[in-house]
């Protein structure tokens, strides 16, 4: 049959199949030079500390430089396009966090489509704990919505900003209850602790990893935390599913993406070496001591946990009439 075929016919088969041997040839090469990891948000931050653990280790799985550049801005959605529009290629790696699920309800318009960007694996959950000021009346959770009830509009609670999980943990709270609460917004979360320590401000949640310092020297109290189990860091604290809300859940999350289209044998080894980083020991340690859970999952698995995540925020959101700072 291919004997059949004209002069030109037979030249594009061929061309062909040397573009494919050579394609599967370099993506078995894959990586020959360097990755970067583009962390959306400040150095210095808990997922800029997370990436580049996690970079660090990946070097030594995959035989390349792993790098990690921050390209902050905007809640994380400029570095993020910065990825979107990046070569499909494997060498540009996106490690984003809770905001990723959160900023598409909150911006007018995202500068990706959302398809722009294909989930690689989740790396990482984190709960927050509901502090308050150490010598606080309010002991417990259901003191805190005892006093709600009793006082409309007379309870004030902070956050490092309107499209932050410490924001829209207290606003999943505050609907699931009908309570009428004042947000008070920081800069950051930092800030937001001191006030709550010295009493400016009744209650935030914040990442355990911020919290627990303060709440170990008797500074704060905590009152519950956000995850459906207690965190091993605070093992003594409740849920605030076993209190007040059952079902209630509210993490912070770490997750990495490639631009859509990526090779699959790419995605594949890059998503094999994050499982086997995030299994090691000492991660999982170094994890564990900021009250994060290592996960490490199938990208299906993960496109899976971000449906959840954009319904569940989506729809806090359009309930509480949230609009960015």
């Amino acid at each position: 049959m291919f004997s059949r075929l004209t002069f030109t016919q037979r030249a594009a088969l061929v061309a062909c199949a040397l573009c494919a041997l050579a394609a599967g040839a370099a993506n078995a090469a894959y990586p020959d030079r360097t990755i970067t990891i583009v962390v959306p948000y400040a150095p210095g931050g808990a997922a800029d500390a997370v990436a580049r653990v996690v970079a660090a280790r990946m070097s030594t799985k995959l035989g390349a430089t792993v790098i990690v550049d921050n390209r902050a801005g905007a809640s994380g959605t400029i570095g993020a396009g910065f990825v979107a529009k990046a070569p499909a290629d494997g060498y540009t790696v996106l490690y984003d966090a809770t905001p990723y699920s959160i900023n598409p309800h909150l911006f007018p318009k995202m500068p990706f489509a959302a398809s722009a960007l294909q989930p690689l694996s989740l790396v990482l959950l984190a709960p927050n704990a509901l502090i308050v000021k150490a010598d606080s009346p309010i002991k417990s959770v259901n003191d805190l919505v005892a006093k709600a009830k009793a006082q409309p509009g007379k309870v004030n609670y902070a956050s490092g900003g309107s499209g932050t999980v410490q924001r829209l943990a207290s606003e999943l709270l505050r609907q699931k209850l009908s309570l009428d609460m004042v947000h008070v917004p920081y800069k950051s979360g930092g800030p937001a602790i001191t006030d709550v320590m010295g009493g400016q401000v009744d209650f935030m949640f914040a990442t355990v990893a911020a919290s627990y310092p303060f709440v170990s020297s008797g500074k704060l109290r905590a009152l519950a935390v956000s995850s459906p189990q207690r965190s091993p860091r605070m093992p003594e604290v409740p849920t605030v599913a076993e209190t007040v809300v059952p079902g209630y859940e509210a993490f912070e999350w770490n997750g990495m993406f490639l631009p859509a289209k990526t090779p699959k044998d790419i995605a594949d080894k890059l998503q094999r070496a994050v499982v086997e980083v995030l299994k090691e020991d000492e991660v999982q340690k170094r994890l564990a001591d900021l009250g994060a859970q290592a996960v490490g999952s199938t990208p299906e698995e993960f496109a899976t946990f971000l449906k959840k995540e954009d319904a569940k925020w989506g729809d806090v959101v359009r309930k509480g009439d949230i609009k960015l700072d």
